[in-house]
């Protein structure tokens, strides 16, 4: 994993509910970015003119030796600098039109226009059923993905261990905690569910959870090892792993559409679904005395930092069931979100808004999940969320409109009982429900059947 910088730019994704959490950072260590210490010399110190010349071309040639398709060293606003463009060519998975840079959509005639003043670096609207692409923006720029990361780490982990397994943790389990990360209140010596720990990952988003879970996987090294695999198989192929739980390092990027197949692939299990669309939980504290002197187990409030889901700040979305969000310096905000309105279930990823305005992912999310449930019969796909495998990398050569190589039939339904499409969770906006994952939300498919 290499030495942690002393400066972190990690940053927890709600700070205003961060006291929810005994252990939460401190506000104002989130958004901290490293202020260079570089300096002009005196006349008295110059150094010497071969020196100056080798530095002057390696400054006019780093442009042209960094990666084009990785935006980690741009902290989000610099508009204009080559770090903030997109490069011409990108991965043609899911269609050549989702490699292209800018804006990808095909109304048909009537279509209602996309939203205007998008500045997210890159998104995409997605059928979560069929897998059709909607719209897309700069869909494969392999982008810093902050906490989204986790769905990944989830997708990977959650199904190697039955959520009532207890596990006491040990001083080496939370070695490696990035300095500033979000943190839920894992205590060594002090025994959690499985069930504890992802929900520490879920609503908090726990880096020191997600240590632990990495813990029981092997360590951080086979848990990075493993998710790099399953996003493999996945066909997320613009994903480099460094971290399991999403913070800042060099050479760790994923895109849009690459979180778009992590969010789609782990809603199949229902544990996940259930983690992930909880507003409110109580998490494991320390022990202490009651009145008659016998120790007993506290816990704590813990809430979802989706602000779309809790209706933090925001205004709540209808019909939305998680996924994950993020937000480092680097990375700047992040988040995947599901919704469903009547039979339609749509998925929508928004990285790195570059827009100076307040909680801009979630409201540019809405605007584009209202845009979807609108257009979504008006407009060509212009590409499609492939198959795991070799069979999806196909689908990359069919047609956008799904015709060729086999675009499966599928369902979804968010229900409460068999009324297949019926959305029944409305009572999210006044808070009625703390957790939606009740509501039994299935997208099935023939693959990949799990759990």
């Amino acid at each position: 994993m290499g030495t942690r910088p002393r400066t972190s730019t990690r940053g927890a994704t709600a700070r205003k509910v961060a006291a929810l959490s005994p252990s939460a950072t401190a506000a104002g260590t989130f958004a901290d970015v490293p202020i260079s210490s570089n300096t002009f010399t005196s006349r008295s110190a110059a150094a010497p003119p071969a020196i100056i010349a080798a530095l002057l071309l390696s400054t006019l040639m780093s442009p042209l030796l960094a990666s084009p398709a990785l935006a980690a060293d741009d902290p989000g606003g610099a508009k204009g600098a080559e770090a903030a463009k997109p490069p011409a060519r990108m991965s043609t998975v899911g269609g050549a039109r989702l490699g292209r840079p800018g804006t990808q959509v095909d109304p048909k005639r009537g279509a209602p226009a996309l939203p205007k003043e998008l500045s997210g670096k890159s998104w995409m609207v997605a059928d979560a059923e069929s897998g059709k692409v909607l719209a897309s923006h700069n869909a494969h720029w392999r982008l810093p993905p902050a906490s989204t990361l986790k769905m990944l780490f989830a997708d990977t982990v959650l199904p190697k261990f039955p959520k009532t397994q207890k596990h006491t943790v040990r001083a080496s389990d939370l070695a490696g905690v990035g300095a500033g990360s979000s943190l839920v209140g894992v205590k060594e010596n002090l025994d959690y569910t499985v069930h504890d720990l992802w929900l520490g990952v879920f609503l908090r988003s726990g880096n020191d959870a997600v240590h632990v879970l990495s813990a029981m996987n092997g360590g951080v090294p086979a848990t990075v090892r493993d998710m790099q695999a399953h996003a493999k198989k996945l066909n997320a192929l613009d994903t480099h792993v460094v971290t399991p739980d999403g913070y800042d390092e060099d050479g760790q990027y994923s895109s849009a559409y690459d979180l778009t197949l992590f969010a789609r692939s782990g809603l199949q299990n229902a544990d996940f679904r259930e983690y992930c669309a909880t507003a409110t939980a109580q998490f494991p504290g320390e022990y202490k005395k009651d009145k008659k002197g016998k120790k007993v187990r506290m816990s704590f409030g813990i809430q979802n930092t989706d602000r779309l889901l809790t209706g933090i700040d925001v205004k709540p979305y209808k019909g939305l069931a998680g996924v994950k969000n993020g937000y480092t310096s680097k990375a700047g905000s992040t988040f995947t979100g599901v919704a469903q309105r009547g039979k339609r279930v749509l998925l929508v990823t928004v990285m790195n808004p570059q827009k100076s305005e307040p909680y801009g992912v979630y409201k540019e999310t809405a605007k584009l999940l209202d845009w979807g449930f609108n257009a979504a019969d008006s407009v060509n796909p212009v590409g499609t969320l492939v198959r795991p495998g070799p069979a999806g990398l196909n689908q990359s050569h069919a047609s956008a409109d799904g015709k060729k190589n086999g675009d499966e039939h599928t369902q979804a339904s968010i229900s409460g009982g068999d009324s297949g499409g019926m959305w029944t969770a409305a009572g999210i906006a006044a808070g009625s429900l703390a957790v939606l994952g009740a509501v039994a939300y299935a997208v099935h498919r023939r693959w990949p059947r799990r759990g």
